[in-house]
């Protein structure tokens, strides 16, 4: 009987040793650049990606999720940024897949960024919230964190939460939690839309345009093949753990004092694009 519990508890450590991505893995040791590598950079644990007249660029993670934590630290493009777009997101591939954005939309001098968010659940997407920053996102770096767990995916910004989408699969909506994701980040011409619906155009004097990053951080369950969706979401993992499930009355305080303050669009509000037919999640408490 002894010796049972000791083989189940070094089967245990092991499943967490395997599917648990190390806390401290540096940029370099985590993700590459995918496109755009004749003139981004990546060190250790700093990263720059350019945006100039020959390209953008972008990097993404060596390995993909389901469920946890992460998080990395971004200064985004100062000055006249207005055209360009700074991403951080996570994704899963194909027709259906699923995605959590932070997207940041730039804009001319002495106008502010829109924190733009959105996610995806078998390819449908339209879930946009946006916010301007509380500080200025150009001269220091912000902390960026996606949590996702089998109850909630949870915004942060500087450890603030600044939006919630519950898992309301048993009720029929949609939600994240069968397909693994990758981390990707980007920064690339989107003139057409970015900034005040495409009015404002990229000024490529002002080029070269640089998005920097730095502590790039998953506490993430590794994706190890469809048996991933049950390991994933397994009730021993630290994310599934109660305090993890529902933000706290502090948190939740500061939510609030954001999105009253902060936030510029919630798709949830736009009856004039739903013609009042919201979509399902948006009559749900989401936190």
């Amino acid at each position: 009987m002894a010796s049972s519990r000791v083989v189940s508890l070094s089967l245990f450590i092991s499943a967490i040793a395997f599917h648990l991505v190390a806390v401290n893995c540096t940029f370099s040791d985590s993700t590459y650049i995918n496109w755009g590598a004749h003139h981004s950079w990546m060190k250790d644990d700093d990263c720059q990606l350019v945006l100039d007249r020959s390209s953008g660029s972008g990097v993404q993670s060596k390995g993909t999720f389901l469920f946890g934590s992460i998080e990395t630290l971004i200064k985004l493009v100062p000055g006249n940024s207005a055209g360009t777009v700074t991403t951080y997101y996570l994704s899963s591939t194909g027709n259906k897949h699923d995605e959590i954005d932070f997207e940041f939309l730039g804009n001319v001098s002495g106008q502010p960024y829109t924190i733009h968010t959105n996610i995806y659940t078998q390819g449908i997407g339209g879930r946009e919230q946006q916010f301007y920053p509380w500080f200025d996102p150009t001269t220091d770096y912000h902390n960026y964190t996606i949590h996702w767990n089998p109850s909630a995916v949870v915004w942060y910004v500087d450890d603030i939460p600044i939006r919630v989408f519950r898992n309301y699969l048993s009720q029929g909506i949609e939600y994240p939690n069968a397909q693994a994701m990758g981390v990707y980040s980007s920064l690339w011409n989107a003139d057409d839309w970015a900034t005040r619906g495409g009015l404002d155009k990229i000024n490529w004097n002002s080029a070269p345009f640089i998005a920097s990053y730095r502590n790039f951080r998953t506490r993430a369950c590794l994706w190890n093949g469809p048996v991933s969706i049950n390991q994933c979401a397994n009730y021993n993992w630290w994310y599934t753990w109660p305090q993890y499930r529902q933000l706290s009355y502090a948190k939740q305080g500061q939510m609030d004092w954001i999105r009253n303050k902060y936030m510029i669009y919630d798709y949830c509000k736009d009856y004039k694009r739903f013609n009042g037919q919201f979509p399902a999640e948006c009559f749900k408490p989401q936190y």
